[in-house]
This record gives structure tokens, C-alpha cells and sequence, in this order.
């Protein structure tokens, strides 16, 4: 069943054959048309394909990737699996109006589904949320994309239903994929009780979550917990971005403490401190976090190296 919940169901979960072809076409020609049979001149795939390659050499909009299409080389349209037509076999591309119709018309969780990569030996997955750039439209609001990314690929996209926001849509992003032993790492917005309980009994994963305001007794318990007799701390140094780093991460075993959440059993304070190289500005941060990992399953190191890649 598709997994988009704001358009009509185009899709079926994609089969674990489908999402490892290693050919892209391949794993494209199991994506239903969203079109009737009638008019029809280019194949889905190509359609997708098009638009792809076009992004990927810079296109930022229906119209610069229609663009891109009408100057491809005929050699290149064959690739793509445009149709030879006429007498002198002249393969001709979608127009910028085939092209903006498809691609608004094709269920992204399906798609995404069958490009994704598996999360399968990651050793975590981390969720977040964007408003997609250029989406909105007079009569819509921007099109907010819930994604689950591990090792810097992506494993599944989801798009949020207008009117809600990302809770509602984050088991559905993780129901389909095997994530045992692996850890999930995800913002303040996604530390709800029922999301800790599914990751854990359901899913069999780990999880480290932030703590913020949001959740004001969870937040103030943490902050409250004695972390200047915590020794169990790691500092690392970084540049970047513009800008150089130091980071404090301190990790506490809080079981028996009455910190109150499901399979809790640490706490995590990052304090991080900013320069801006350009400006020489200094900004701290203090995260607290948690995790249903033991002291022994993540240190302080491995909790700062999953709190950057989130």
C-alpha cells in the first residue's frame, strides 16, 4: 500500500528485489503511470529520468529542466528511452508541461521508495524535516518533506499532510524497513513518548532523541540531573561551514534517577561553542538528549559523532 498520505495511492510497497536492481531504470519501470492510457508519448520512466539528469546538472525549476530537455543530444534522449518517430527518426522529449504534470502527479513515497537505500549495516538513521525550495504555489502551501537518511543516503521520503506536522508521519516513514540494533536520531519534535516505545518494542532499535523546551518536564528533569560530577565526557574540535567548533558531550546512566520516559537509560548534555571565522562572533548551544543505549553500548564519542550526523 502507498505510503503517500496526501495523494491518491499509486503504488504498492516496493518488493526488496524491486529496491535492490541496481539499474535506476530498472527499479522506475515498477512505478504505475499516474496518467490514462490515452496521449501518452513518453515512457514514466523517461519522464523521471529527464528530470533527474536535468537537476542533477543544475536545473532548479519545471521550466530550466524542460529546458535542459529540448538541448539534449539525440544520443542522449536514447539513453533516456525516448521513442525514435517520423521518418528520419528524430527522438523528440517531453515538453516543460508533460514534464511539471508528471512530476506533480507521481506519488514521491513510492518514488522514493524504490530509489531509497535500505538502511540495512548502518549504524544509524537520522529523521528530519524540510519545506521543499519553490514548492509553494498560490493555492498551496510549500510541499514539507519528512526524510530518513543513513550513511548520507537517503532511505525514504515522505511528504506531510497539509494541516499536520511531522509526528503524524514518522512511523510511517520507518514502518517498512528492518532497523534492528540500529539507532535513530531525531530532533526535539520527534521525542514523544509513543515514538521511544515503537522504535524500542516494535522496531527492536535504539534511539537518541533531543530534548528541548517542547516537552518542559522532560527538559527541566534532564537539565536538573548533577552533571558537574559527571566525568564521563569527550571534547572535540572541528572546522567548517565558515566557522570552527568545540564541543563538550557528557553522557550520564540515569536509571534509578526517575527520569521518566520509555527505556531511558542515558542522559546527554552538548555544550558547543561557535566562532564565525568571517565575523569572529561566538554563539553557545546547550543540547540535552537521550537514549535507551548503556554506558557500554554508546560512549561519549559515539554520542557526539551521532548528534553531528543528525
Amino acid at each position: 500500500m502507498c505510503r503517500q498520505s496526501v495523494t491518491v495511492c499509486l503504488i504498492k510497497q516496493p518488493s526488496r528485489q524491486q529496491r535492490e536492481l541496481p539499474d535506476r531504470a530498472a527499479r522506475l519501470d515498477a512505478l504505475p503511470d499516474p496518467r490514462g492510457r490515452r496521449g501518452r508519448r513518453h515512457t514514466l520512466t523517461s519522464v523521471l529520468l529527464t528530470a533527474a539528469c536535468a537537476v542533477l546538472a543544475g536545473a532548479r525549476s519545471y521550466l530550466a529542466i524542460g529546458q535542459w530537455a529540448r538541448h539534449a543530444p539525440q544520443d542522449t534522449l536514447a539513453r533516456l528511452g525516448f521513442r525514435a518517430r517520423g521518418p528520419l527518426g528524430v527522438r523528440r522529449p517531453a515538453s516543460p508541461s508533460t514534464l511539471r504534470r508528471v512530476l506533480v502527479l507521481v506519488c514521491p513515497g513510492g518514488l522514493a521508495d524504490l530509489l531509497g537505500h535500505a538502511p540495512a549495516g548502518a549504524q544509524a538513521v537520522a529523521v528530519d524535516g524540510k519545506s521543499a525550495r519553490g514548492s509553494r504555489t498560490d493555492a498551496a502551501p510549500a510541499a514539507h518533506l519528512l526524510s530518513a537518511v543513513a550513511a548520507g543516503r537517503t532511505v525514504s521520503q515522505l511528504r506531510v499532510p497539509d494541516k499536520t506536522n511531522e509526528i503524524t508521519a514518522f512511523a510511517a516513514l520507518l514502518a517498512p524497513f528492518e532497523l534492528a540494533s540500529i539507532v535513530v536520531t531525531a530532533d526535539a519534535l520527534h521525542t514523544p513518548r509513543e515514538h521511544a516505545k515503537w522504535l524500542v518494542e516494535v522496531k527492536k532499535a535504539h534511539y537518541l532523541l533531543v530534548a528541548k523546551g517542547n516537552q518542559p518536564k522532560l527538559h527541566a528533569a534532564i537539565k536538573a540531573l548533577p552533571w558537574k560530577a559527571v566525568t564521563a565526557r569527550r571534547y572535540d574540535r572541528e572546522r567548517g561551514h565558515g566557522r570552527r567548533e568545540t564541543s563538550s558531550v557528557r553522557t550520564l546512566t540515569v536509571t534509578g534517577l526517575g527520569l521518566d520516559f520509555p527505556h531511558v537509560v542515558q542522559a546527554v548534555k552538548i555544550l558547543r561553542h561557535r566562532t564565525e571565522a568571517r565575523t569572529g562572533r561566538v554563539t553557545r548551544q546547550t543540547v540535552y538528549a537521550i537514549t535507551d543505549m548503556t554506558a557500554r553500548e554508546a560512549s561519549p564519542q559515539l554520542i557526539g559523532r551521532l548528534a553531528r550526523s543528525q
